[in-house]
């Protein structure tokens, strides 16, 4: 019996005695790694190339740490319930097809009896053996890939599984009217000659042929038709997904990092091996312990900064962004998508292309791919979750004024959509759907827009609502006059606004594919939690809600009399709440924009950054950044900011 057999047997026996003794246990995780090049000599890919010893290295601690590849059929038969997963299962996917998978990694499994996936990518394997292949921008010679003949002695090992990389969706499409280029298999396409997008029939028969010409060709070249789709970049959502399954490949593997669970098959998660990629950086990624979260540092980014008429400056003004970004060594940016101009926090126009409002520029799809690619950073697309320009006041968000009964849009608060208004709920939806076909990001920042007053929402959708919870028709005069029933209008309010935010979660990941979720929170409901009548925010509800929770730690803008003391209070508040400092990012406000409007000096808030961290806040980050006049001084700030000098003493 082989050494993996054994150990499948005995994880089997076990298996049934923890099933007998303790009854229903927790869902079986296992995780995934993603190789790439194996070689000794100049990798292809800088990035993701590793040598052969340090594969040696991997395969070595995993057989000595108790982890045990598994193969998708493993999988496939544990969901089904065939058979259980060993204990510490891991997949192995290699991707591209490389030369070096035949040559460096296949003795590798052979030796020691470990199965893996690799993926395809159909344009790289067609040339004949003496042509060129498109590479990125480069071109290779076709002998950098492998031979089919060498891809079916893979597969007749028993070892390896062939997986679709897709036909000729490994490669950036032209995604907007710059040019600039995006992962063909997530974005939709710009064409230039007739000035006009790809619409959703086209996208999806674009991504139709090329899976079913994927399968086609590995099916007639190793007798199998491919059931794993593997993501070129990691750029999906449900809309391609479901594609794949439709195409016979309902198992696809991602790059969204950390591990899966059996019923996750349909997109499951994988750990970029990097060529940096040592012992320790593999260990701390499959055990995954880690006492504290790890720390998020933001910067928030108004594209308005950056937008120019003139598309050299505006070019210019993201490169100076990307550098400023790069040197702070920090993790995550919240990227407005919207313009507001006039500030009245309402979007005006968007950096993308829509259905509903001005497209100022195409240009969020362009600066979130960059960050993401030339930063390394996480980008948030930040948007309105209602502010959004509207001239039909039957859709918007309506106030009760308690002196004459009347019921209509405050003027003094910004416009906002209601969300109870079906027509207004679809229009926002469609928002966020455009912006999810035109970038690629991962995560959303909803803003903060999405606030209700204790006068508001008086619109008749609104109360109608309110009155199916309640099982009677009432006004907002009724529901004031009675504290116990404004205490729930209240609550109903909230917890409306945050199912809404998930529904457009749920928009986002059809194109997206996993997302993480963040939403901002003001300071008051923190401090005076009674106000959350006010405001129909409360963090609690935040902190079990989202991913990330952006507190607006901000005494000028709160007028504080003693900003030191009031930023004081706020931080004991969010501790006493359970697991708020897992998921609250302190905001720091860089510029006091009360008349007259100045910039607060970049020692205060590095002085604040090393105070709140010693008082074990974990995630903070600052707003504005005026990265055209270095404020904040990155020379200053960077030692408290930056996650290259994290823990301070």
């Amino acid at each position: 019996m082989s050494r993996r057999a054994l150990s499948v047997g005995l994880v089997l026996l076990h298996a049934l005695v923890v099933v007998e003794l303790s009854g229903a246990t927790e869902p079986v995780q296992f995780a995934a790694l993603s190789y790439h090049e194996v070689t000794d000599g100049t990798a292809i890919t800088a990035r993701a190339g590793i040598t052969t010893d340090m594969l040696v290295g991997h395969f070595d601690w995993l057989h000595g740490n108790g982890y045990t590849p598994v193969s998708v059929q493993d999988l496939v038969d544990a969901r089904d319930g065939l058979r259980a997963l060993p204990e510490h299962p891991v997949l192995l996917s290699f991707d591209d097809g490389y030369t070096s998978f035949y040559t460096h990694v296949l003795p590798l499994l052979k030796a020691y009896e470990y199965p893996a996936v690799i993926a395809l990518v159909g344009k790289f394997m067609a040339p004949a053996a003496d042509a060129m292949v498109p590479y990125g921008s480069a071109f290779l010679p076709r002998s950098a890939f492998m031979t089919w003949e060498q891809v079916r002695e893979a597969q007749a090992s028993g070892l390896v599984e062939v997986g679709s990389h897709t036909r000729n969706l490994h490669r950036g499409a032209v995604a907007n009217p710059q040019g600039n280029a995006l992962p063909a298999a997530h974005v939709y396409r710009y064409d230039a000659d007739i000035a006009e997008y790809e619409d959703d029939a086209a996208f999806r028969a674009r991504l139709t042929h090329d899976f079913d010409a994927s399968a086609e060709q590995i099916l007639k070249n190793t007798g199998r038709r491919p059931r794993v789709m593997v993501w070129p970049y990691g750029a999906y959502g449900t809309v391609s997904a479901d594609l794949a399954a439709a195409a016979g490949m309902p198992i696809t593997l991602t790059l969204d990092g950390g591990k899966s669970t059996l019923d996750e098959l349909g997109a499951i998660r994988r750990y970029l091996v990097a060529a940096d990629w040592r012992i320790d950086t593999l260990a701390d990624a499959l055990r995954n312990v880690e006492p504290l979260p790890a720390p998020i540092r933001v910067v928030h980014v108004d594209l308005d900064y950056i937008w120019d008429q003139d598309p050299a400056v505006q070019e210019r003004n993201l490169g100076l962004l990307l550098e400023r970004i790069k040197a702070f060594h920090i993790n995550t940016v919240y990227l407005q998508a919207y313009s507001d101009v006039d500030g009245d926090s309402v979007a005006e126009s968007l950096y993308f292309p829509n259905r509903h409002l001005p497209v100022k520029a195409d240009l969020f799809g362009r600066a979130a791919w960059q960050l993401r690619t030339r930063a390394g950073v996480t980008v948030f697309a930040w948007l309105p979750v209602l502010a959004f320009e509207h001239d039909d006041e039957r859709l918007l968000v309506q106030r009760w004024n308690a002196e004459d009964g009347s019921v209509q849009v405050d003027p003094d608060k910004p416009k906002r959509l209601s969300p109870w208004q079906p027509e207004a709920r679809k229009i926002v939806a469609e928002i966020y759907e455009d912006l999810s076909r035109h970038a690629k990001f991962g995560g959303v920042l909803f803003s903060d827009d999405a606030v209700l007053t204790d006068f508001e929402d008086a619109g008749s959708a609104a109360l109608a609502a309110f009155a199916e919870v309640e099982g009677a028709p009432l006004t907002v005069k009724q529901i004031r006059a009675d504290p116990a029933l404004a205490a729930r209008w209240t609550q109903y309010k909230s917890e409306s606004l945050t199912t809404f935010t998930k529904m457009l979660h749920g928009v986002v990941e059809r194109y997206q594919g996993r997302v993480l979720t963040a939403r901002n929170l003001f300071a008051r409901p923190v401090l005076q939690p009674e106000s959350q009548a006010w405001f129909a925010q409360n963090l609690g509800d935040f902190v079990k809600a989202y991913d990330q929770v952006p507190l607006m730690a901000m005494p000028y803008m709160e007028e504080a009399r003693d900003p030191a003391a009031w930023l004081q209070r706020l931080l004991l508040a969010v501790k006493r709440e359970p697991g708020a400092l897992g998921k609250v990012v302190f905001e720091f406000q860089t510029v006091d924009w009360r008349t007259p409007r100045r910039d607060l000096p970049t020692s205060e808030l590095a002085a604040t950054m090393k105070s709140f961290q010693r008082q074990g806040a974990i995630h903070f980050g600052y707003y504005p950044d005026d990265f055209h006049n270095n404020h904040p001084q990155a020379e200053i700030l960077h030692p408290a900011f930056s996650l290259q000098w994290f823990p301070f003493d």
